[in-house]
Protein backbone atom coordinates (compact mmCIF):
# COMPACT_ATOMS: atom_id res chain seq x y z
CA UNK A 1 0.00 0.00 0.00
CA UNK A 2 1.42 3.45 -0.66
CA UNK A 3 1.23 5.97 1.91
CA UNK A 4 -1.01 8.87 2.06
CA UNK A 5 0.66 12.61 3.39
CA UNK A 6 0.22 12.65 7.07
CA UNK A 7 -2.89 15.18 8.29
CA UNK A 8 -0.92 16.80 10.75
CA UNK A 9 2.21 18.80 10.70
CA UNK A 10 3.32 19.38 7.98
CA UNK A 11 -0.16 19.62 5.94
CA UNK A 12 -0.26 17.62 2.75
CA UNK A 13 2.31 18.47 0.05
CA UNK A 14 0.98 18.70 -3.48
CA UNK A 15 4.42 17.29 -4.91
CA UNK A 16 3.73 14.10 -2.95
CA UNK A 17 0.18 13.49 -4.36
CA UNK A 18 1.09 11.94 -7.97
CA UNK A 19 3.55 9.84 -6.68
CA UNK A 20 1.26 8.36 -4.25
CA UNK A 21 -1.62 7.57 -5.92
CA UNK A 22 -0.65 4.96 -8.26
CA UNK A 23 -2.92 1.61 -7.30
CA UNK A 24 -1.30 0.32 -3.75
CA UNK A 25 1.59 -2.56 -4.02
CA UNK A 26 1.01 -5.86 -2.85
CA UNK A 27 3.24 -5.31 0.64
CA UNK A 28 2.87 -2.29 3.15
CA UNK A 29 5.29 0.40 3.04
CA UNK A 30 6.64 1.59 6.45
CA UNK A 31 5.92 4.68 8.58
CA UNK A 32 9.13 7.12 8.65
CA UNK A 33 9.82 7.65 11.56
CA UNK A 34 10.07 11.66 11.35
CA UNK A 35 5.86 11.89 10.60
CA UNK A 36 3.58 12.94 13.57
CA UNK A 37 0.70 10.27 13.16
CA UNK A 38 -2.57 11.09 15.20
CA UNK A 39 -3.48 8.02 17.14
CA UNK A 40 -6.54 5.59 16.05
CA UNK A 41 -8.91 5.96 18.51
CA UNK A 42 -10.56 3.40 19.94
CA UNK A 43 -13.63 3.12 20.84
CA UNK A 44 -14.45 -0.09 22.86
CA UNK A 45 -17.80 0.17 23.90
CA UNK A 46 -18.91 0.80 20.58
CA UNK A 47 -16.96 -1.12 18.95
CA UNK A 48 -15.33 1.31 16.65
CA UNK A 49 -12.20 3.11 15.55
CA UNK A 50 -11.25 6.90 14.27
CA UNK A 51 -8.41 7.09 11.94
CA UNK A 52 -7.01 8.89 9.00
CA UNK A 53 -6.39 7.48 5.87
CA UNK A 54 -2.68 6.62 5.43
CA UNK A 55 -3.21 4.94 2.07
CA UNK A 56 -4.84 4.99 -0.89
CA UNK A 57 -6.91 1.75 0.29
CA UNK A 58 -8.43 3.74 3.06
CA UNK A 59 -9.41 6.65 0.47
CA UNK A 60 -11.32 3.74 -1.51
CA UNK A 61 -12.74 2.08 1.42
CA UNK A 62 -14.30 5.80 2.04
CA UNK A 63 -15.14 6.44 -1.76
CA UNK A 64 -17.18 2.85 -2.08
CA UNK A 65 -18.67 4.35 1.09
CA UNK A 66 -20.00 7.32 -0.21
CA UNK A 67 -20.60 5.69 -3.57
CA UNK A 68 -23.15 3.07 -1.88
CA UNK A 69 -25.07 5.80 0.16
CA UNK A 70 -25.28 8.79 -2.57
CA UNK A 71 -25.63 6.95 -5.24
CA UNK A 72 -27.49 3.65 -3.87
CA UNK A 73 -29.51 5.39 -1.56
CA UNK A 74 -30.08 8.63 -2.74
CA UNK A 75 -29.60 8.28 -6.30
CA UNK A 76 -27.05 10.48 -6.87
CA UNK A 77 -25.65 11.02 -10.50
CA UNK A 78 -21.50 11.13 -10.50
CA UNK A 79 -18.88 10.85 -12.96
CA UNK A 80 -16.20 8.03 -11.70
CA UNK A 81 -13.19 6.80 -13.29
CA UNK A 82 -13.86 3.41 -11.22
CA UNK A 83 -17.29 1.93 -10.85
CA UNK A 84 -18.58 1.51 -7.48
CA UNK A 85 -16.88 4.36 -5.78
CA UNK A 86 -17.58 8.35 -5.61
CA UNK A 87 -14.32 10.38 -6.91
CA UNK A 88 -14.27 14.07 -7.44
CA UNK A 89 -10.98 15.97 -8.41
CA UNK A 90 -10.96 17.44 -4.64
CA UNK A 91 -10.28 13.98 -3.07
CA UNK A 92 -6.69 14.11 -4.25
CA UNK A 93 -6.03 16.97 -2.38
CA UNK A 94 -8.14 16.26 0.76
CA UNK A 95 -7.51 14.32 3.75
CA UNK A 96 -10.12 11.54 4.58
CA UNK A 97 -11.62 10.78 8.12
CA UNK A 98 -12.45 7.03 8.75
CA UNK A 99 -14.86 5.08 11.28
CA UNK A 100 -14.28 1.95 11.34
CA UNK A 101 -16.47 -1.38 12.74
CA UNK A 102 -13.28 -3.14 14.88
CA UNK A 103 -14.58 -6.22 14.34
CA UNK A 104 -14.82 -6.36 10.69
CA UNK A 105 -12.82 -3.14 9.74
CA UNK A 106 -15.39 -1.93 7.46
CA UNK A 107 -15.55 1.81 7.03
CA UNK A 108 -19.08 2.81 8.50
CA UNK A 109 -18.79 6.26 8.44
CA UNK A 110 -16.15 9.18 6.60
CA UNK A 111 -16.19 12.60 5.66
CA UNK A 112 -13.27 14.41 4.10
CA UNK A 113 -11.56 17.63 4.78
CA UNK A 114 -9.85 20.24 2.63
CA UNK A 115 -7.64 22.33 4.38
CA UNK A 116 -6.35 26.13 3.44
CA UNK A 117 -3.02 25.21 1.82
CA UNK A 118 -5.04 22.05 -0.19
CA UNK A 119 -7.93 24.67 -1.45
CA UNK A 120 -4.96 27.16 -2.82
CA UNK A 121 -3.17 24.39 -4.47
CA UNK A 122 -6.57 22.75 -6.23
CA UNK A 123 -7.64 26.49 -6.63
CA UNK A 124 -11.07 26.58 -4.43
CA UNK A 125 -13.24 24.58 -2.45
CA UNK A 126 -15.99 22.25 -3.95
CA UNK A 127 -17.68 25.14 -2.16
CA UNK A 128 -16.90 27.62 -4.63
CA UNK A 129 -18.35 25.78 -6.95
CA UNK A 130 -21.86 26.11 -5.49
CA UNK A 131 -21.43 29.04 -3.78
CA UNK A 132 -19.73 32.87 -4.49
CA UNK A 133 -17.61 32.81 -1.21
CA UNK A 134 -16.13 36.16 -1.96
CA UNK A 135 -17.47 37.30 1.45
CA UNK A 136 -15.71 34.47 3.27
CA UNK A 137 -11.97 35.32 1.58
CA UNK A 138 -10.81 37.33 5.16
CA UNK A 139 -11.34 33.14 6.78
CA UNK A 140 -9.72 31.23 4.04
CA UNK A 141 -6.31 31.21 5.69
CA UNK A 142 -7.65 29.64 8.89
CA UNK A 143 -10.76 27.83 7.70
CA UNK A 144 -11.29 24.40 6.13
CA UNK A 145 -14.16 22.41 3.93
CA UNK A 146 -15.71 19.89 5.20
CA UNK A 147 -17.29 17.50 2.57
CA UNK A 148 -18.74 13.83 1.12
CA UNK A 149 -20.02 13.32 5.21
CA UNK A 150 -22.10 9.80 5.18
CA UNK A 151 -22.88 7.19 7.81
CA UNK A 152 -23.53 3.50 6.90
CA UNK A 153 -27.09 2.99 7.38
CA UNK A 154 -26.86 0.22 9.89
CA UNK A 155 -25.31 3.02 11.92
CA UNK A 156 -27.04 5.99 12.43
CA UNK A 157 -27.64 6.09 16.26
CA UNK A 158 -25.25 8.83 16.45
CA UNK A 159 -22.23 7.15 17.86
CA UNK A 160 -20.23 7.18 14.62
CA UNK A 161 -20.90 10.90 13.65
CA UNK A 162 -20.03 12.40 17.19
CA UNK A 163 -16.89 10.29 16.33
CA UNK A 164 -16.11 11.95 13.11
CA UNK A 165 -16.75 15.20 15.07
CA UNK A 166 -14.51 14.59 17.97
CA UNK A 167 -11.57 13.84 15.26
CA UNK A 168 -12.22 16.53 13.69
CA UNK A 169 -11.94 19.09 16.21
CA UNK A 170 -8.66 17.54 17.05
CA UNK A 171 -7.84 17.67 14.09
CA UNK A 172 -8.71 21.70 13.90
CA UNK A 173 -7.46 22.08 16.84
CA UNK A 174 -3.81 20.42 16.40
CA UNK A 175 -3.89 22.76 13.36
CA UNK A 176 -4.31 25.90 14.39
CA UNK A 177 -7.86 26.58 12.40
CA UNK A 178 -10.71 27.71 13.57
CA UNK A 179 -13.20 27.66 10.72
CA UNK A 180 -15.28 24.94 9.16
CA UNK A 181 -17.45 25.32 5.99
CA UNK A 182 -19.81 22.69 3.79
CA UNK A 183 -22.77 21.91 1.83
CA UNK A 184 -25.37 20.46 4.16
CA UNK A 185 -27.24 18.66 1.87
CA UNK A 186 -31.89 18.33 2.12
CA UNK A 187 -32.41 15.81 -0.44
CA UNK A 188 -35.34 16.35 -2.56
CA UNK A 189 -37.48 13.39 -1.00
CA UNK A 190 -37.12 14.42 2.53
CA UNK A 191 -39.95 13.18 5.44
CA UNK A 192 -42.27 12.08 2.98
CA UNK A 193 -42.00 15.12 0.64
CA UNK A 194 -41.44 14.59 -2.76
CA UNK A 195 -40.44 18.36 -4.25
CA UNK A 196 -38.19 21.09 -2.85
CA UNK A 197 -41.19 21.85 -0.89
CA UNK A 198 -39.52 20.57 2.55
CA UNK A 199 -36.08 22.11 1.69
CA UNK A 200 -38.13 25.66 1.16
CA UNK A 201 -39.91 25.61 4.06
CA UNK A 202 -36.49 23.83 6.40
CA UNK A 203 -34.74 27.71 4.92
CA UNK A 204 -37.63 29.48 5.97
CA UNK A 205 -36.58 28.01 9.22
CA UNK A 206 -33.52 28.48 9.32
CA UNK A 207 -33.62 32.45 7.47
CA UNK A 208 -35.52 33.19 10.33
CA UNK A 209 -33.21 31.91 13.23
CA UNK A 210 -29.41 30.16 12.30
CA UNK A 211 -28.69 33.11 10.01
CA UNK A 212 -24.32 34.20 9.79
CA UNK A 213 -24.04 38.50 10.61
CA UNK A 214 -24.65 39.74 6.67
CA UNK A 215 -20.90 40.58 6.17
CA UNK A 216 -20.15 36.52 5.71
CA UNK A 217 -23.30 35.96 3.90
CA UNK A 218 -23.07 34.01 0.16
CA UNK A 219 -25.51 33.59 -2.93
CA UNK A 220 -25.90 30.19 -4.52
CA UNK A 221 -24.50 29.64 -8.56
CA UNK A 222 -27.81 27.64 -9.27
CA UNK A 223 -30.34 29.15 -6.39
CA UNK A 224 -33.44 26.39 -5.76
CA UNK A 225 -36.28 28.51 -6.35
CA UNK A 226 -37.77 29.09 -3.30
CA UNK A 227 -40.01 31.69 -3.79
CA UNK A 228 -42.21 28.99 -6.63
CA UNK A 229 -41.81 26.10 -3.61
CA UNK A 230 -44.17 25.85 -0.71
CA UNK A 231 -41.74 27.10 2.45
CA UNK A 232 -44.82 26.94 4.68
CA UNK A 233 -44.30 23.34 5.57
CA UNK A 234 -43.92 21.96 9.37
CA UNK A 235 -40.60 19.72 8.40
CA UNK A 236 -37.75 18.48 10.61
CA UNK A 237 -34.48 19.57 8.97
CA UNK A 238 -31.87 16.32 8.49
CA UNK A 239 -30.42 15.40 11.43
CA UNK A 240 -26.91 16.15 10.20
CA UNK A 241 -28.26 19.97 10.03
CA UNK A 242 -29.72 19.55 13.28
CA UNK A 243 -26.59 18.51 14.68
CA UNK A 244 -24.36 21.22 13.01
CA UNK A 245 -26.86 23.75 14.79
CA UNK A 246 -26.44 22.05 18.42
CA UNK A 247 -22.87 23.08 17.43
CA UNK A 248 -23.36 26.88 16.69
CA UNK A 249 -23.38 26.74 13.10
CA UNK A 250 -24.63 29.24 11.01
CA UNK A 251 -26.53 29.51 7.58
CA UNK A 252 -24.12 31.55 5.30
CA UNK A 253 -27.67 31.77 2.59
CA UNK A 254 -30.38 30.72 0.51
CA UNK A 255 -29.88 27.21 -0.70
CA UNK A 256 -28.19 26.10 -4.01
CA UNK A 257 -29.93 23.10 -6.38
CA UNK A 258 -27.32 20.62 -6.40
CA UNK A 259 -28.95 18.11 -9.94
CA UNK A 260 -26.34 15.41 -10.08
CA UNK A 261 -27.65 14.90 -6.01
CA UNK A 262 -30.54 16.30 -6.43
CA UNK A 263 -29.76 17.92 -2.97
CA UNK A 264 -31.34 21.07 -1.87
CA UNK A 265 -27.37 22.44 -0.67
CA UNK A 266 -27.34 25.01 2.36
CA UNK A 267 -24.19 26.60 2.98
CA UNK A 268 -23.28 26.38 6.52
CA UNK A 269 -19.96 28.20 8.71
CA UNK A 270 -18.85 26.90 11.88
CA UNK A 271 -16.26 28.36 14.43
CA UNK A 272 -14.61 26.76 17.15
CA UNK A 273 -15.11 29.60 19.74
CA UNK A 274 -19.08 29.43 18.75
CA UNK A 275 -18.94 25.35 20.04
CA UNK A 276 -21.17 25.82 23.06
CA UNK A 277 -19.04 24.82 26.75
CA UNK A 278 -20.50 21.17 26.88
CA UNK A 279 -19.50 20.33 23.21
CA UNK A 280 -16.14 22.18 23.85
CA UNK A 281 -15.31 20.14 26.88
CA UNK A 282 -16.70 17.09 25.44
CA UNK A 283 -14.42 17.69 22.28
CA UNK A 284 -11.14 19.45 23.62
CA UNK A 285 -11.42 19.08 26.98
CA UNK A 286 -11.48 22.28 27.81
Amino acid sequence: MKELPNPTFPLSQLGLRAALWPAPAATPASVPAAVLVPPVIVDARQGITVSWARHLDDVRAAQRLRHEVFVGEMGARVSTPLAGHDIDLFDDFCEHLLVREERTQQVIGTYRVLTPAQARRVGSTYSDTEFDLTRLRDLRERMVELGRSCVHPDHRQGGVILALWGALAGFMHRNKLDTMIGCASIPMSHNGVTSGDAAASIWRQLSASHMAPIQYQVQPRLPLPVERLDGALDVEPPALIKGYLRLGAKVLGAPAWDPDFNTADLPMLMRIDDLPPRYRKHFLGA
